[in-house]
């Protein structure tokens, strides 16, 4: 891997660039990023969130971290932003098996 390769740096654009405003909802967008990209893209995303998942921040600063890169109301689909996203690496993992 390229020694300039920054897992936050992609999965900050990853959360970013797929979980923005103009997303009709959460599912559909993850359904859309999954269908579109390629199974190396797949794997990587998933790469880049697990290493987030299982770096040295706390629990509260992973949460902010989530929040503060998506357009996702928490409260409204009743799971916290870490809860969210391991059901999102559970998705991307299913969504390989037809890639």
């Amino acid at each position: 891997m390229d020694k300039n390769y920054n897992y936050l740096e992609e999965f900050e654009d990853f959360l970013g660039g797929t979980f923005h405003q103009d997303i009709s909802s959460p599912e559909q967008a993850l359904d859309e990023f999954i269908n579109e990209v390629s199974r190396e893209c797949l794997v990587s995303t998933i790469n880049d969130c697990e290493e987030f998942l299982n770096n040295h921040l706390t629990k509260e600063e992973k949460e902010e971290f989530i929040q503060s890169n998506t357009e996702v109301y928490f409260p409204a689909i009743e799971v916290t932003p870490l809860q969210w996203l391991y059901t999102l690496v559970e998705q991307m993992r299913e969504g390989l098996k037809t890639k």
